[in-house]
């Protein structure tokens, strides 16, 4: 089973999103399973995690909806308000009775404070999902985002970790370190994880390619192995650089060298584990 860990939707018209302003050019606009479906069918994918595009409850009830009627949504990824623990309980509860949450993701590089994922008031709010079995999805765009993620997986040894997008490695300009450095870090502890995801609009979005790619994706699975790597589109974020299409032919080039179980694991079977989606989907069937 193929899946895409990775994915997103967003209504212009019911929804405000404050990020997303003309500068994004062809994705300023609603995006709905309408469209997604054909590049999914296309590329036989069987489901999808649909991932949260902004901090609010809004865009968490609607991704509900979308996952209520159709049938791809394997999971969702919700946001909650983590640094007000006892509002953050109250919204866990009411999630948890959507059996697509899985797990909750909060726009950490919209946050001026580099430092947010410290905050004293945020810890209890990740205390809750470790206690009730939820992961957290970590938007490490910044170096210091990804060295503390080293941090909270100490400090939380049974809470799922995944740093999103491969925590955006400097493709464009050819740089490396300390973004190695600190993905090996991360990866040292077992709870962490990455998602091969967003990599292109890391990179040159008029003339990247595979090989422009390939020694960070190498890196990565180096470091996590593929049992804590995943497949992820961003569509429609990858729109900018590409779209699905690309990416896929991309992402099939980037593991071709890999055996055909470590292929299943990258393309669905480590997202599947990570996020409980096999239980979801045997509890509705």
């Amino acid at each position: 089973m193929i899946i895409d860990a990775h994915q997103h939707f967003w209504d212009l018209e019911s929804g405000s999103y404050p990020w997303l302003t003309a500068a994004y050019g062809p994705i300023c606009r609603s995006f709905d399973e309408a469209q997604l479906e054909p590049e999914l069918r296309s590329c036989g994918v069987s489901g999808t995690v649909l991932v949260q595009s902004m901090d609010s409850y809004e865009d968490s009830d609607a991704m509900f909806a979308v996952a209520q009627r159709w049938r791809y949504v394997m999971g969702v990824v919700a946001w909650a308000p983590l640094t007000r623990a006892e509002e953050s309980a109250k919204a866990i509860e009411r999630f948890r009775r959507h059996d697509a949450f899985v797990g909750v993701r909060h726009l950490i590089h919209e946050e001026p404070d580099p430092d947010w994922l410290l905050r004293d008031d945020l810890q209890r709010g990740l205390e809750l999902l470790e206690a009730n079995g939820f992961t957290f999805d970590v938007v490490a765009v910044l170096p210091r985002h990804l060295d503390h993620v080293a941090t909270l997986a100490e400090r939380f040894p049974r809470l799922k970790l995944v740093v999103d997008h491969t925590a955006k490695p400097p493709i464009k300009d050819g740089g490396w370190l300390p973004w190695a450095e600190l993905m090996t870090r991360a990866a040292s502890y077992p709870n962490v994880y990455t998602k091969l995801s967003g990599l292109n609009t890391a990179a040159n979005w008029e003339t990247w390619g595979p090989d422009d790619l390939r020694p960070y994706v190498d890196h990565a699975l180096g470091a996590f192995g593929a049992n804590r790597v995943m497949f992820g589109s961003d569509w429609p974020v990858s729109i900018l650089a590409g779209g699905y299409q690309k990416v896929w032919a991309a992402t099939q080039s980037l593991l071709s060298g890999l055996t055909e179980d470590e292929r299943a694991m990258v393309l669905g079977a480590t997202a599947s584990e990570f996020y409980g989606l096999e239980v979801r989907t045997s509890s509705t069937s």
